[in-house]
């Protein structure tokens, strides 16, 4: 595990006194890449557009289970790739950070042209059992940020497991839409319903350690707490977000039903769903009809510019009209991207 210089502890600990101003800004990270801040750009963009303005994303799946399949299945109904597809680097199946097969998909996708999405379902760092902790409640996110602390190097040691994953599609020219710590004003994760101002330490210090102390100059950091109340007293500062989002699973999508669009667009930044599934977060019949979204977003959340339906029966190919879907004039799907400079 690499230790922080102390430069880079000075760095933090004047982010963490100061916080950020929200608001719009070129790119989070001053050191970001061309190639972050073209696809930034873009992104930015495209709210104002009348058509091809809303991002097609799919998530496929956790760590070493990802692949292409359900992208592929979307094709084959729809003829459309989808903009992008997201990976996660949790492996359930042991508790452990793996990114090797994720890695493998998301380069794939983005040499055929795509983007990727990369999010972790966070071990805690205290937990040392097979589950990994992900639904701990009792865990401090203050202790994990005090320097020379055993708590301070369990997170580092997490940090860089995820880094590393991150910096191999670095060195591959892959610019990674990086979507961390979600839906923190939810109870369910070891991360979530903190105290706010503990909450915005422990990402301010996650983005000066990625970006900093590990040199990663190519994510574009997405924030995405779940719809509901308090959407944004999580937020950290616009000088450490890029994009927000909901993460919204209901049948109804309508300002009744999906709280907090109102408090993140006034925020400055991009808008999406950082996640989306029909029915609820659990058992989704699979019968939805994909042609009732876009008209719902048209009319509730007219700054929409991406979104990412979550994988098995939440998914486009496993509801009803999938086709009519993607092929809305106002999506962009793969073919739609610019393609990126070198």
């Amino acid at each position: 595990m690499a230790v922080p210089s102390p430069r880079f502890l000075l760095i933090v600990t004047l982010a963490l006194l100061t916080g950020g101003a929200s608001g719009r800004a070129d790119i989070s990270n001053p050191q970001a890449n061309a190639k972050a801040r073209e696809i930034l750009a873009y992104i930015q963009g495209l709210s104002s557009r009348t058509d091809r303005k809303i991002l097609s994303g799919e998530f496929t799946a956790f760590a070493p289970k990802a692949t292409l399949a359900l992208p592929e299945a979307t094709y084959q109904q729809t003829g459309h790739w989808p903009a992008y597809i997201g990976v996660d680097y949790r492996n359930f199946d042991d508790g452990t950070i793996d990114s090797a097969t994720a890695n493998r998909v998301a380069l794939a996708y983005w040499r055929a042209g795509g983007l990727v999405e990369v999010s972790v379902h966070l071990r805690n760092p205290l937990d040392s059992t097979r589950g990994g902790g992900l639904r701990d409640r009792n865990v401090n996110l203050s202790g994990l940020l005090v320097p020379g602390s055993p708590e301070n190097a369990a997170w580092n040691g997490e940090l860089d497991l995820v880094a590393a994953g991150l910096h191999e599609l670095q060195q591959e020219g892959v610019v990674v839409l990086w979507r961390p710590f979600h839906e923190m004003n939810g109870a369910w994760f070891w991360w979530g319903k903190k105290p706010p101002e503990d909450f915005k330490r422990l990402w301010r210090y996650t983005f000066y350690y990625l970006t900093r102390s590990k040199g990663l100059d190519n994510l574009i950091w997405i924030y995405s707490p779940n719809m509901g109340p308090k959407a944004e007293d999580y937020y950290p500062g616009g000088d450490t977000v890029d994009i927000v989002g909901l993460d919204a699973y209901t049948d109804n999508v309508d300002r009744l039903h999906v709280w907090g669009y109102g408090a993140l667009a006034r925020l400055g930044k991009p808008f999406g769903f950082g996640e989306f599934g029909p029915h609820a977060p659990k058992d989704p019949p699979g019968d939805y009809d994909y042609r009732r979204w876009i008209p719902a977003v048209e009319q509730g959340f007219p700054l929409t510019s991406f979104f990412m339906t979550w994988n098995g029966k939440w998914s486009p190919p496993n509801n009803l009209h999938a086709r009519e879907f993607f092929n809305d004039p106002m999506i962009v799907n793969r073919e739609d991207l610019p393609r990126w400079r070198e």
